[in-house]
């Protein structure tokens, strides 16, 4: 892992973004039963996903524990600064709470740490907010983050 610090100790990190249809907050074990049900109802759509591999998601799907692990491993990051994993909620859906329609991934570039590279899904059934999602969060990324280099397909 690299020495360099992906953002600065001063940077206060966003909790939040709110876009009207949708909001991020950071993705956690609280988020275990909703993701695991956004991604496995949509692995076909999120491997067609820029910036997606056919190796996420797994076709075979996960365990509601082996995700718990994950979303541990995302939350881990976030608190340590490493990486900050998004949950995006569709909001005003009438219900109780928030829907998990996909998540968005900021994190260091594996090959280049001083490249930001960022990945977003969101659940086939909300397809329609694919591309509304990418441009939230590019403005969001440019107006309030302090990378200098983005790669977000």
């Amino acid at each position: 892992m690299s020495n360099t610090l992906f953002v600065p100790d001063e940077f206060v990190v966003p909790r939040e973004l709110d876009c009207g249809p949708f909001r991020l907050e950071p993705l956690g074990p609280e988020h275990n039963e909703a993701d695991l049900a956004a991604w496995t109802s949509s692995i076909e759509h999120i491997r067609k996903t820029p910036g997606f591999t056919r190796s996420w998601p797994p076709a075979e799907g996960m365990t509601a524990e082996e995700n718990l692990a994950d979303l541990v491993g995302h939350a881990g990051d976030f608190e340590q600064r490493r990486g900050f994993t998004y949950t995006v909620l569709e909001t005003g859906t009438g219900t109780v709470t928030d829907v998990a329609v996909g998540c968005v991934y900021i994190y260091p570039d594996r090959d280049d740490p001083a490249v930001t590279t960022v990945r977003s899904w969101v659940r086939a059934d909300r397809g329609s907010l694919d591309q509304p999602l990418y441009e939230a969060v590019s403005a969001w990324l440019t107006a309030d983050w302090p990378f200098a280099e983005i790669r977000y397909r």
